[in-house]
């Protein structure tokens, strides 16, 4: 059974800065892509980014470009999120997900498309 695991949630100050990491559990084989997105009470999963594990290429959401980062792990299927500048408005529930389907139905944006996804874990960004 595929499993992925986040780690590195918790709390930060305003301006303060977080890294989050994802592995995947099970997969035997290698992710295409893997990505960070986040959701607050009562709002739809919103977009973070998208790395391409093939070129090592990453897809951001305007409003993460600049002060978010999505990178490889150092082991197979991992990605990292690292979080700078934090804002209290960036207090979420941050979730990593990744594809293993056909190419052609693959929209980076979309949660829908991904087809695993970690349990989250909780960030608290304190003014």
């Amino acid at each position: 059974q595929v499993q992925l695991v986040e780690s590195g949630g918790g709390s930060a100050q305003a301006g303060g800065s977080l890294i989050l990491t994802c592995a995947a559990v099970g997969y035997t084989s290698d992710f295409n892509y893997m990505g960070w997105f986040r959701q607050t009470q009562g709002q739809e999963r919103e977009w973070i980014g998208t790395l391409d594990f093939r070129g090592d290429v990453t897809y951001y959401a305007t409003d993460a470009r600049g002060r978010f980062a999505v990178s490889q792990g150092s082991a197979k299927n991992t990605v990292t999120l690292h979080m700078n500048s934090l804002k209290p408005e960036d207090s979420a529930i941050y979730y990593c997900a990744a594809y293993d389907g056909p190419e052609r139905t693959f929209r980076r944006s979309n949660p829908a498309t991904y087809t695993y996804w970690g349990q989250g874990t909780h960030v608290t960004v304190s003014s």
